[in-house]
């Protein structure tokens, strides 16, 4: 952590230097850079180590906890900074931002996948070991709840109510909210719980998904997974986030109202759902065109 927070206080004083910002333009540098500090961190990461997929991830939570185009592009402009700051100082070979795409990216409509593409990967894990079986149960999780992947992996066996069928987890600004599991998620977990006891052993969590020993999962390994299950289906670049964009447009796809599923998603404004009536509009009108005579 040091070293990064050095690495940014050297890029700091070069921005004061060599272009003499403004201190309300230099503070909101700092701020964005401690934001991407605290992604590395829990990506067990150093800044400098960060690659682009870890970068694409940093700032899709950004656009996920709703923070608007221009807070985003601000962001992406800061990181580009930073890290042309680190190749042309020779601390890096190469820059990780060369490829990450515009502001104009960040305002189109989240991508999702379809019902088939979904169930590929929910297929994927290999059952038949302790460690497939849990993913399985996470994915399915992940794909019935819409959860953000850092409240996946700190849910609570107690955050279960087995009787309703139903979980509570602490979003942003450990805000509580209750969520519909459905049938195969609940069927999956069960499946699950005599396989947490063995990779428990003799250490003690009240954590739901446990690896070996009782560890913690971290969000870096289980985004990784995930990333692989989706390439043995054949399903290009696959992130947690993307299984949450494809939970909100099938509800409202199969007629879920936009106050339902923001309260599931957790946002706290509901311009930030509307994204998803843009994502389902389109998908009409492309059945429109297709299928009606007149069209």
């Amino acid at each position: 952590m040091m070293e990064d927070k050095k690495l940014i206080d050297e890029f700091i004083t070069s921005l004061r230097v060599e272009k003499g910002l403004s201190d309300n333009t230099i503070q909101a540098y700092r701020r964005d850079l401690a934001k991407l500090m605290v992604c590395a961190h829990k990506l067990q990461k150093a800044l400098i180590t960060l690659d682009r997929n870890d970068l694409i991830e940093a700032i899709s939570d950004l656009k996920d906890n709703g923070s608007s185009d221009a807070t985003i592009s601000r962001y992406v402009s800061t990181i580009r900074g930073f890290y042309k700051y680190m190749t042309v100082e020779k601390l890096l070979k190469q820059d990780p931002t060369a490829y990450l795409e515009s502001r104009k990216t960040w305002q189109t409509l989240p991508k999702f996948l379809t019902p088939q593409e979904v169930d590929s990967i929910l297929e994927q894990p290999d059952t038949g070991t302790d460690a497939g079986k849990r993913d399985r149960a996470m994915l399915e999780v992940l794909y019935a709840t819409g959860l953000r992947v850092s409240e996946l992996i700190t849910l609570k066996l107690r955050d279960i109510d087995w009787e309703m069928g139903a979980l509570t987890c602490f979003g942003k600004g450990s805000k509580e909210r209750r969520v519909p599991l459905g049938r195969s998620a609940v069927g999956h977990l069960k499946a699950y719980l005599p396989i947490r006891i063995r990779l428990l052993g003799d250490q003690n969590s009240d954590l739901l998904f446990v690896d070996k020993g009782g560890r913690r999962i971290s969000r870096h390994k289980f985004w990784r997974s995930i990333k692989d299950y989706g390439r043995q289906a054949g399903v290009d670049y696959v992130t947690p986030h993307l299984l949450r964009h494809s939970f909100a447009t099938a509800l409202l796809s199969n007629g879920a109202d936009l106050r339902s599923v923001q309260m599931m998603l957790g946002h706290s404004d509901i311009s930030t759902t509307q994204i998803y009536t843009h994502v389902t509009d389109e998908h009409l009108k492309k059945a429109y065109r297709k299928f009606h005579p007149r069209s």
